[in-house]
């Protein structure tokens, strides 16, 4: 637990977490500190900054009374209302210190985010959590751009690249505004080559955080989408696996019926990181059809790899 020592002393063991995978080195790293109390949010920014992570989280006693636990997520930059991999890997490190009491097949708990507070379901079997899924904001559809030509040259791709059928991409809200990008092929997903400067002043201007592609083309028979995230603005770059934006992605897709619909729920899975080495899994579920798409879900593994003290002045 987080106390105040004597300078230069611990201040407390730090979790590190592969998030979207079972495998360690694999998914999306996240540091958690589970006991933050009575950091200041000035701390907060500068270990986040410090762990150079995409994401860092902090465990803090909730101050809405439904709420089980308070979650702020730091990129190395500011700090997110809601991001994926950190919601899934935090409470996945809460049930694995005994932080929640479990009963299979569900238990649900409730986290309090910078949006909100919603629901996570850990799904048990023999006292141990197997999955962790997180319930989004109810998505927004946003902007969407209608001449590909600055994107794809952002890209490093052609306008051919950004051609897939009647779909264009468009900024959606499940939390954080992120901009979707259809990709007619594999191979081109593979060959972008990013402008940094150009990307981010065309998602500056429809108001996104991060440019998701994805293509339907995809390397595992198991995976129905294959995607990768650019973070332009966080200093952070490519991301391995972006849970918010997969949830995003899933309403975009169902609100264009873009995928084959199930109703009430349309459920599939996607694959990301393999670009980087990282190759993670996640796994989304959408209520609702086009034009009425009513609630989000992203669901993973995670894996402990790391465990550590942090000093502070």
């Amino acid at each position: 637990m987080i106390t105040r020592r004597a300078k230069h002393a611990p201040l407390q063991v730090l979790p590190t977490e592969d998030v979207f995978t079972t495998e360690p080195l694999g998914g999306n790293p996240l540091a958690v500190f589970v006991d933050a109390e009575g950091l200041t949010d000035a701390e907060m920014q500068r270990i986040a900054r410090e762990m150079s992570l995409s994401e860092t989280t902090f465990v803090l006693p909730p101050t809405d009374p439904q709420a089980d636990v308070r979650v702020r997520i730091f990129t190395p930059g500011y700090e997110m209302p809601l991001a994926g991999h950190p919601v899934v890997g935090t409470h996945w490190l809460l049930a694995e210190l005994g932080r929640y009491s479990l009963a299979a097949p569900t238990t649900r708990v409730w986290g309090q985010l910078g949006v909100g507070t919603l629901p996570v379901d850990l799904s048990v079997e023999d006292g141990r959590v197997t999955r962790v899924t997180m319930t989004q904001a109810k998505p927004q559809f946003l902007a969407a751009v209608d001449d590909v030509g600055p994107l794809a040259s952002a890209l490093g791709l052609t306008p051919d690249d950004l051609t897939v059928g009647h779909l264009k991409p468009q900024v959606v809200s499940t939390g954080v505004p992120q901009l979707m990008v259809p990709v007619a092929a594999l191979a081109a997903v593979r060959r972008v080559s990013v402008d940094s400067a150009a990307l981010l002043r065309l998602l500056e201007s429809v108001n996104a955080q991060l440019a998701f592609l994805f293509t339907f083309e995809t390397e595992s028979p198991a995976a129905h989408v294959h995607t990768r995230s650019f973070f332009i603005n966080q200093g952070i770059g490519e991301d391995p696996a972006t849970g918010s934006a997969t949830g995003g992605l899933g309403a975009y897709l169902v609100q264009h019926a873009a995928i084959p619909l199930d109703q009430p729920t349309t459920r599939f899975a996607t694959e990301q990181g393999l670009e980087m080495g990282r190759p993670s899994t996640l796994y989304v579920e959408v209520d609702g059809a086009p034009g009425q798409v009513e609630g989000v879900r992203v669901s993973g593994t995670a894996v402990t790899v790391i465990e550590g003290e942090l000093r502070l002045p």
